[in-house]
């Protein structure tokens, strides 16, 4: 691995802002990974990144970053129906996605036109429409930056919850200075040849009638999906962002309860521990859809979606966790909810 000095991060960020790593390298392959890591990682842990699509970044980064980025994707067995699927940590997760359709599997549809790589998946438990990485994935090779060593994940051993993971779990145990121990080398998935639609979600469902499809398909699924993320979602490409900037809290039931009482619009969802409510709804009904905290500032909330905090071109990260941070606060304050963010917040 060759390290470049004071590398600027901008492009390695999908909320585009401006910080620098003070030494920055990609990961091609697992031996240079593991190589590395037995030389230096103990003396030296590492501050890893991905697509950069779930990062917020308010600071310079110190540690060496490095930016795991192996590509490929393969079948490893296919017997009838169950296929068991591997994609290197660096693939692209939407040309994953594609890759599965192309080759009749499905079990990832849902998940369509998610930005970042296949290594971000486990962590947060990528989910959208219904369907969650956690429902298919088999088991994720991570090397432990400590050591170098290999590690398996099977999927019971990820804990995986809403929006959560022990990989994410070990996160928030980290000390001042600390930085993740497992890098995400590779991911397995277990998919099918019989397609089984999830499109009970009301926005999946409305575009296929909308589409004029009765008997939807993978692919057609997958084509709903992309047209109702483009349709609400802005275009990191074009205007930074990290897609939904907060979890949708899952609250006791008898404090939704009492919600639904003062606030009988309030959308509510069953969940697995209780109820989870829109967390887009609590940020456009206090009133946040398309403000900032200032005219001059570059943070704003979306003004189409309200779960959306961009950068406009000239934010700064520690504007954009402001503007987070205020949200939070009056959220708290009106509704008595505590918003958890979705990206990493450095």
């Amino acid at each position: 691995m060759y390290f470049l000095r004071d590398f600027p991060l901008a492009a390695f960020n999908t909320f585009a802002v401006a910080a620098t790593a003070r030494q920055f390298a990609t990961v091609s392959s697992e031996a240079a990974l593991m190589d590395w890591c037995a030389r230096s990682g103990k003396a030296t842990p590492p501050f890893l990144l991905g697509g950069g699509s779930n990062l917020l970044l308010t600071r310079d980064i110190a540690s060496p970053v490095l930016q795991i980025a192996p590509r490929g994707a393969r079948i490893v067995f296919d017997e009838g129906s169950a296929v068991l699927v591997e994609a290197m940590a660096g693939e692209p997760w939407h040309a994953f996605v594609v890759w599965t359709l192309a080759r009749g599997l499905s079990g990832l549809e849902n998940l369509s036109l998610i930005p970042g790589f296949v290594g971000a998946a486990p962590v947060q438990n990528v989910g959208a429409y219904g369907v969650e990485t956690a429902d298919t994935l088999d088991s994720v090779t991570a090397i432990d930056t400590r050591t170098g060593e290999p590690r398996e994940f099977r999927n019971s051993e990820c804990k995986f919850g809403y929006r959560d993971s022990v990989f994410k779990q070990m996160r928030a145990e980290l000390q001042e200075g600390e930085n993740d121990r497992y890098a995400i080398m590779r991911v397995r998935f277990r998919l099918s040849r019989n397609f089984t639609p999830h499109v009970d979600y009301g926005d999946v469902k409305a575009e296929l009638q909308r589409a004029g499809v009765a008997a939807p398909t993978a692919m057609d699924v997958s084509r709903a999906v992309i047209a109702i993320r483009r349709s609400k979602l802005p275009d990191p490409a074009v205007i930074g962002n990290a897609g939904s900037f907060f979890k949708n809290p899952v609250l006791d039931t008898q404090i939704a309860s009492e919600l639904k009482e003062k606030f009988p619009d309030m959308p509510q969802y069953p969940a697995k521990s209780g109820v989870k409510i829109a967390a887009g709804w609590l940020i456009e009904k206090a009133g946040w859809k398309g403000r900032r905290l200032s005219p001059a500032s570059g943070a704003a909330v979306h003004d189409k979606h309200a779960l959306v905090i961009v950068n406009r071109g000239w934010a700064t990260g520690a504007e954009l966790w402001a503007l987070a941070s205020a949200i939070q606060a009056d959220i708290g304050e009106k509704f008595g909810v505590l918003l958890e963010p979705e990206p990493r917040v450095v």
